[in-house]
């Protein structure tokens, strides 16, 4: 099992990122931290036609001065985020650096088998990994999912339609981060609602969660779920009903930067 996520900025990056992401990069004592490098994509033919442009007229609410550099864009991004979700959810799971080009690089993992820990956009979460049993009957203790509570109370409150505007607004430092991961014909956007789909195909579980040790860290004794990808292994860890909560917000996010609703 690997690491954890994040508190998401700009619209869809804020609930993913604050979804998933947030929780991607919590410490889990017990479980094994992929620390790899940004996870450089791999050489790829062009890219497809774009299939979800990003929805117009979103941003002009939130649209004050012309946008920034993306060097230059963290404290306007933050201000525009704590204008929604407060000053303080900002200053306790978000990183103050890089926010974008860390939004971007995480995003882009969550559904490969390891995310680039180091690239993470949120501060860590706290608390032990706590585990029932030992080394060779082991499963996850529930405690763990009041970890991500804080975490989730906040994305619930999100209002989509103000966080789809500050996307809009700063998508084209979005869009620049993610051409210069190594997709110069890419459109993060698509990416993203690529990346939301997998998300909210993570199956749930039944019954407790059997752990085992091989070496230094637990995993998951059943190798269908420890093959999954790591957002999907996330939201597991989080718990059903965390998981259940976040997947709604990320459908409600879907529907935001697709203009359009999720089909059944």
């Amino acid at each position: 099992m690997i690491n954890k996520p994040v508190l998401g900025v700009a619209a869809a990056v804020a609930v993913v990122a604050a979804g998933t992401w947030y929780y991607l990069q919590s410490r889990h004592a017990g479980l094994p931290s992929a620390t790899v490098a940004a996870l450089a994509p791999a050489q790829q033919p062009a890219e497809p036609a774009v299939r979800h442009p990003v929805p117009a007229g979103q941003e002009d609410s939130v649209s004050k001065g012309p946008l920034p550099a993306l060097a230059d864009s963290d404290a306007a991004l933050s201000d525009a985020l704590a204008s929604i979700v407060g000053a303080a959810a900002v200053k306790d799971y978000l990183l103050p650096e890089n926010i974008v080009r860390r939004l971007v690089v995480t995003i882009d993992n969550l559904p490969r088998t390891k995310v680039a820990v180091e690239k993470r956009p949120t501060i860590a979460v706290t608390g032990g990994f706590v585990v029932d049993g030992d080394e060779l009957h082991a499963s996850l203790n529930p405690q763990n999912f009041a970890r991500y509570q804080p975490m989730v109370a906040v994305v619930g409150r999100l209002d989509l339609q103000k966080l789809a505007a500050i996307y809009v607004r700063f998508y084209p430092l979005f869009q620049r981060a993610y051409q210069d991961l190594g997709y110069p014909n890419g459109y993060f956007n698509d990416r993203l609602v690529q990346v939301i789909d997998n998300l909210l195909a993570t199956p749930q579980p039944a019954g407790p969660i059997e752990l085992v040790r091989p070496n230094v860290m637990y995993v998951f004794a059943d190798k269908s779920l420890e093959s999954l990808p790591a957002g999907q292994k996330l939201l597991i860890r989080m718990g059903p009903d965390n998981a259940a909560a976040i997947k709604t917000k990320l459908m409600q996010l879907r529907a935001a930067v697709t203009a359009a609703p999720l089909k059944p």
